[in-house]
């Protein structure tokens, strides 16, 4: 299967109620329960949905597609000593070699387009939904780093704000998150996995990380 079949897009729905009294109990940092994990095959490119409940003091969660300045923004730009971005010809010897991850292509810095190769580094903050996979061999779980070669990608990804005023308010509700890839089952075949997910409000407070059960793909394939 070629690599770009693997790389993964994202769909997800969001449903949230707000508390005008909150209980006592409702978090400032976000606290998140997981609720489901489900994986739908389809003849295009298979889905895997994670399903987590969540609750919040202020409402602050969620990001417009507009967000994308400090501390929002997608990567950081490496520069040298003097200040100037780093290309790929002009790279040190610890800078990584090429790859989709470390480098951008003719990028807009400072509103301008800069037709080059430039060094950076992604901004975790970019992100509002955190997404780990694991795989267990002998009894052990370890990562399946997405990041890492050959994939050079993540799961990671963006809902929208739950509320539109930047105003507190308690919500709670549901978040499905859909991670599209047609890799799933030439990746994972009959292993056994575990995903854990965290949230992030725009104070970048992390919630809690939660866990699904040991499954495998067979075991919550939608009928």
């Amino acid at each position: 299967m070629r690599l770009k079949s693997y790389l993964g897009l994202f769909f997800l729905s969001v449903a949230a109620a707000s508390c005008v009294n909150p209980p006592e109990n409702f978090p400032s940092t976000p606290a998140i329960t997981f609720e489901s994990l489900e994986f739908v095959p389809t003849s295009g490119a298979d889905s895997l949905i994670i399903g987590i409940d969540f609750q919040d003091a202020e409402g602050d969660l969620g990001l417009a597609a507009t967000e994308i300045d400090p501390p929002f923004n997608s990567v950081n730009y490496q520069r040298d000593a003097a200040g100037n971005l780093i290309t790929y010809g002009n790279r040190p010897l610890e800078a990584p070699s090429y790859n989709p991850i470390d480098w951008v292509v003719d990028p807009i810095v400072n509103n301008q387009i800069v037709k080059d190769t430039i060094w950076v580094v992604q901004n975790p903050d970019q992100y509002n939904i955190f997404v780990k996979f694991f795989i267990k061999k002998n009894g052990t779980f370890t990562e399946f780093k997405w990041q890492d070669p050959p994939y050079y990608t993540t799961f990671n990804g963006r809902f929208p704000r739950i509320l539109n005023s930047d105003e507190g308010q308690a919500v709670e509700g549901n978040i499905s998150y859909g991670m599209l890839s047609s890799g799933w089952e030439a990746i994972f075949r009959n292993d056994t996995i575990r995903v854990d997910v965290q949230i992030q409000d725009r104070q970048l407070n992390r919630s809690n990380e939660v866990s699904s059960q040991e499954v495998t793909l067979k075991q919550i394939t939608r009928n």
